[in-house]
């Protein structure tokens, strides 16, 4: 099926429909302002459900044909488990036995342990995937097989599109450690605790038909509660939902390799250099092996000129655990835990609070706290000599990642990308990136382990480590400096003419699309 495309404002060929709806072109950073008002759920009746407060029903599947589940409908998971998540692929199961088809599957991120639900995209039991897709079912997608065109949103972009009306989720259901019959739920507590439940906020709030399904019942009410039972349609319980282990991924594993700690101590170097290392500041890093090294950096810098923290973001580890718990920090806001000291963090310390992507990250809100931050810490798969960045695509165009709240946290005072200069023989630097995720208009400051290029807009920062021993280069030298070592600058991936994907901004107009690969 050919897709109509137009140019937006970032030069990018973007579709001007996606799935049946219509698209709005990229129109620049803060230039699209939405009218109208919220979304929002049917109304509903007390009458509906029973006096006892007890929702709970025999099974998935049951719960499911009770929600009425038809073809073309939309169903939403949520990722907390990250790779460790069962319940996703029992949904389409179930879904399956149900026989049910051309169903919309909107997770807030997808993981190689949902590799069997592609199964159920050759059936045609699911449509397509409106979420990031990392490993099998990214190729799967970049292969051209799905139905559909994938839509890949930041997570603060998936909480407006829900708001916003751009996607109506009509069953949403929902993994929880601990529940209530009733549907009190949250994520720090029982055997399978992943910690906060964030990222199932919304879909609990805007879906027609909520479903929580917990391996740990307990008596009314559930405390702490983080979805609220009054938000909940039907309660199922599961042997297991999810392997919390899990939850600890390759990303999440501190780096060893000598390049990457020295990207890590010239990042903190910089922060400290450049004046933003002060008492009361605020940072984010990821959960990349890098960043985390950052943290254990910035730690001791911190330790050294005797200052603390107001906040740091999380995504929590065990390493801004420590942090707080050694009184470097007053507080941690956590939008994902990222592993077991984080989720018994959270549990215990009333100084680590979780939050929801509505807090951190919707930018069609009235603020939000990514903006707040004074030094913020991402990776990329690509970055061009506009300081443009790429974390969806590999250098051969094939759809392995996912934006997670990359998009979101650019809005912070001063965004840091620590990358190495090359990856497996190929230069990560280049004329223009395979897909534009983030403007370089947004993008600050590229720290490689061959020196630290400051985006010229940013006149502020070079003023501020002038005369400092930091390797300040032009963005452009340091790329002909490793095309030189690489052989020349790398080639261009084949793709064909088949959009298989649509990459949404924060404010959900598209900003780029991938195609599909192999020329």
């Amino acid at each position: 099926m050919d897709v109509a495309l137009t140019e937006n404002a970032a030069g990018r060929d973007v579709p001007t429909r996606i799935n049946g709806q219509d698209a709005i072109p990229f129109m620049g950073v803060g230039k699209y302002r939405p009218r109208g008002h919220k979304a929002a759920p049917s109304i509903r009746t007390c009458a509906d459900y029973p006096d006892d407060g007890n929702k709970t029903a025999a099974d998935l599947r049951t719960a499911l044909k009770n929600a009425g589940l038809a073809d073309g409908m939309t169903v939403s998971t949520h990722h907390h488990f990250r790779n460790g998540d069962i319940l996703g692929n029992a949904v389409f199961e179930a879904a399956a036995s149900l026989g049910v088809k051309d169903l919309r599957w909107f997770p807030s991120a997808a993981f190689p342990c949902h590799a069997p639900i592609i199964d159920h995209l050759k059936s045609g039991v699911v449509h397509h995937i409106e979420g990031s897709m990392n490993g099998p079912l990214g190729d799967y997608c970049s292969t051209g097989q799905m139905q559909g065109m994938g839509v890949l949103r930041s997570h603060g972009g998936r909480w407006q599109a829900v708001q916003d009306g751009d996607v109506h989720i009509d069953i949403a259901v929902i993994a929880a450690p601990t529940a209530d019959p009733f549907g009190n739920a949250n994520g720090v507590t029982g055997p399978s605790a992943c910690g906060l439940l964030g990222f199932a906020l919304v879909d609990s709030m805007y879906a027609d038909h909520s479903i929580v399904v917990t391996d740990n019942l307990v008596p009314f009410p559930c405390i702490p509660w983080q979805i609220q039972g009054n938000n909940i349609d039907q309660v199922v319980v599961m042997d297991s939902i999810g392997d919390p282990s899990k939850i600890v991924s390759g990303t999440t594993q501190l780096t060893k390799s000598p390049d990457r700690l020295l990207i890590a101590e010239m990042t903190a170097r910089f922060i400290r250099d450049a004046g933003i290392l002060a008492d009361g500041f605020s940072f984010q890093a990821g959960a990349g092996g890098t960043a985390l090294a950052i943290a254990i950096f910035l730690k001791d810098m911190m330790i050294e000129a005797g200052i603390k923290s107001r906040f740091i973001r999380g995504g929590s580890t065990k390493y801004l655990v420590e942090m707080l718990e050694q009184g470097l920090t007053d507080y941690i806001l956590d939008g994902q835990t990222f592993d077991l000291d984080g989720v018994r963090s959270m549990r215990e310390n009333p100084c680590h609070q979780d939050t929801s992507p509505f807090t951190s990250y919707n930018y069609h809100g009235k603020g939000c706290f990514a903006s707040m931050l004074d030094a913020t810490i991402l990776g990329a798969t690509e970055v061009d000599v506009d300081f443009n960045a790429n974390v969806v695509t590999h250098s051969d165009g094939r759809l392995l990642h996912g934006i997670g709240g990359w998009q979101n946290c650019l809005f912070g005072k001063c965004v840091i990308l620590p990358i190495p200069s090359v990856r497996d023989r190929i230069p990560v630097i280049v004329d223009r990136v395979t897909t534009l995720c983030g403007p370089g208009d947004l993008i600050d400051v590229v720290v490689t382990e061959r020196g630290i290029a400051i985006n010229p807009r940013r006149q502020d920062l070079l003023d501020a480590v002038k005369g400092t021993c930091l390797p300040i280069r032009p963005i452009q030298e340091i790329k002909t400096e490793v095309e030189q070592i690489c052989g020349g600058k790398p080639q261009l991936p084949k793709l064909g003419e088949k959009v298989v994907a649509a990459i949404k901004w924060v404010d959900g107009t598209v900003i780029d699309c991938v195609r599909a690969v192999g020329g």
